[in-house]
């Protein structure tokens, strides 16, 4: 796991070749943050350092180079009050929303910008060069509607565990599909093996990371489609685009970041900060 020192504001990252933020491609960061949560209630607001982590998330969101501005999207006052205590710029949303995808398209729709970038609000060790290496191809290409990010798997438990996201692309770096299985299946690697606890790791595999980018009025349509049969199944939402035709970009990342899920999740969080010095 790599968990870089963030530079100062201003200082490049050494890592890719971004341009610096402009004003001709507006791009505007969203980061969804309900406060209802059925393993980890309020977990928005959990310190860490000192901090609520959706402090953590904000700031380092706003330390993209690409990035315009960055907005929470809330359904909860106390989260809406947390933000405007760091002096962050929140937003109330609807409490009847299904999905973090659902929650940015309605603030969306208010806002006059390019491109969307939906950063996961628990997610506090994310890198802006994560975010800056999915937005760059979306940037520069008006035809690509959304792009998302992978890494390659290391961790043989999480080649096998349906929990982490696997994903395959063509060779051009587009997606060709997302599963919670192991994809692609290695048939010679694997044959003849009766469970998944006796195939050894086989690659390459990549996991997809949570991090999206939308051209606006394509977030606006992808909110309004119904769901597709492959996403009911596999409960992937990005599945519905690839279902309807639609292309996602997938930048490949040396970072890593981990999603806080339940409240032990928070000790692996302070170990990776402790271990970066930050």
């Amino acid at each position: 796991y790599d968990v870089l020192p963030l530079p100062s504001e201003g200082e490049g990252w050494g890592e890719g070749d971004f341009p610096v933020k402009d004003k001709q491609t507006s791009i505007i960061a969203i980061i969804p943050a309900r406060y209802g949560s059925t393993r980890f209630p309020g977990k928005s607001l959990a310190l860490i350092k000192g901090k609520p982590m959706i402090q953590w998330v904000y700031e380092r969101t706003k330390r993209s180079r690409l990035v315009n501005r960055v907005i929470v999207a809330t359904d909860d006052d106390r989260i809406l009050k947390a933000v405007a205590a760091f002096s962050g710029e929140g937003v109330m949303t609807s409490p009847e929303h299904a999905t973090g995808t659902d929650r940015i398209a309605e603030v969306a729709k208010n806002l006059d910008c390019d491109l969307v970038v939906n950063v996961q609000g628990d997610e506090p060790l994310i890198h802006p060069d994560m975010i800056d290496q999915t937005i760059a191809p979306i940037a520069d290409d008006a035809s690509i509607p959304m792009g998302t990010l992978c890494r390659k798997i290391e961790d043989r438990d999480e080649a096998f565990d349906p929990n982490v996201v696997k994903v395959v692309r063509d060779g051009k770096g587009f997606a060709l599909y997302f599963s919670r299985a192991p994809i692609p299946w290695d048939r010679d690697q694997w044959a003849g093996k009766n469970c998944l606890s006796d195939l050894p790791l086989a690659g390459p595999l990549y996991k997809h990371i949570g991090l999206y980018v939308y051209r606006r009025d394509f977030l606006i349509t992808f909110a309004g489609m119904p769901q597709t049969t492959l996403e009911g199944i596999e409960k992937l939402e990005q599945l519905r685009a690839l279902e309807q035709g639609y292309k996602i970009k997938v930048v490949e990342t040396r970072h890593e970041s981990f999603g806080v899920d339940i409240p032990g999740d928070l000790g692996r969080i302070l170990k990776r900060l402790d271990e970066s010095r930050e």
